[in-house]
């Protein structure tokens, strides 16, 4: 009788688990930034560039549809339309199937998958980057395959290229993505191979590192560039690295740095410019007014760059100097799970 009613119960946990996983979840969320900028160059302020400004907004929308299949969208709602291309200001929109704890199949439009944790978050969350970060075209429409372990996911994807041409959309990148979580340390690695010209390649590898210690966290990045018949280490790279400490739960003081050159001889990379050398050194803190969430945050930073941008349009520059101040808030508008 025991084992009757036992038996009994499992198979209805059994069955409301399937039922759960096969009910259909539509979370709806809103997110932004706005800041005040002071930027210089010298002693020279940079008008275009300071003042007050929103920087961020976008609508999040993603949940289950049951079955093993998954949806994700983000829409930037400050981005510019080109063309009347509602897909410019996307994101990502992609659907995932997983059809076995192990594996995962995504189509649409999507992140493109190169190592390192600069590269990862979420822009909002970035208030100094590297010039690498800000000339990749990060989001491009592809499909990818993904097998999932314990403390790993080995990703292949197939996607355009950041670097197609106007009148030339076939071109295409190869992606490799390892991520990993260790305990104190977690991975984003990659391998890549993208076509900066039709029928020529650009091969990244790029090592994104993460370590917990106590208070502190620190990130650091290597990603190295090269096209055919350059020597491949150190001559066209960049290095990122960062050093948080929480010493309560409200506030975090961080340090950054970033270095990129490119000293290669060669126009493969459309990122870091040939006869650039930068360095960018930033700090600055953030702080959660609200005790136990970090939907609203307020950060302050000051970053100075030094070197030579190879590219006459580059966001960093020699002798530049950038304050900033932000309010950042994460809303949860709308959420529906039919049980």
């Amino acid at each position: 009788m025991k084992n009757g009613i036992l038996a009994i119960c499992i198979m209805s946990l059994l069955s409301l688990q399937t039922k759960a996983q096969d009910s259909p979840t539509v979370n709806v969320d809103l997110s932004g930034r706005a800041s005040y900028i002071n930027d210089r160059i010298g002693s020279e302020m940079q008008h275009a560039n300071s003042g007050m400004k929103g920087d961020y907004l976008d609508l999040s929308v993603y949940g289950d549809i049951g079955k093993g299949f998954s949806y994700a969208w983000r829409q930037m709602l400050n981005r510019k339309i080109e063309n009347n291309n509602f897909f410019d200001a996307t994101a990502w929109v992609y659907i995932t199937y997983k059809p076995t704890e192990h594996w995962s199949i995504e189509g649409g439009k999507q992140v493109l998958l190169i190592g390192g944790f600069e590269y990862d978050r979420t822009p909002m969350d970035i208030y100094t980057a590297s010039e690498y970060w800000y000339n990749i075209g990060c989001y491009q429409f592809g499909a990818s395959t993904a097998y999932h372990s314990r403390n790993d996911k080995l990703t292949l994807q197939f996607s355009e290229s950041p670097f197609r041409q106007p009148d030339r959309h076939d071109m295409y990148a190869y992606n490799l993505y390892w991520t990993g979580n260790h305990g104190f340390w977690k991975t984003l690695y990659s391998l890549n191979m993208m076509e900066y010209a039709p029928d020529k390649y650009i091969l990244y590898i790029a090592l994104g590192n993460h370590f917990d210690i106590g208070r502190f966290a620190l990130e650091l990045d290597y990603m190295n560039r090269a096209a055919s018949h350059q020597t491949y280490f150190f001559k066209d790279c960049s290095v990122m690295a960062e050093l948080k400490y929480r010493p309560i739960s409200k506030l975090s003081l961080y340090g950054k740095v970033t270095y990129d050159v490119n000293h290669a001889g060669t126009d493969a990379d459309k990122c870091v410019m040939d006869g650039t050398e930068l360095t960018t050194v930033a700090g600055g803190l953030e702080f959660w007014p609200i005790k136990g969430k970090e939907d609203v945050r307020l950060n302050l930073g000051v970053a100075h760059t030094t070197g030579k941008n190879g590219n006459p349009n580059g966001r960093m520059v020699d002798d530049k100097l950038t304050v900033q101040v932000g309010l950042s808030a994460k809303l949860n508008l709308f959420r529906y799970s039919k049980n």
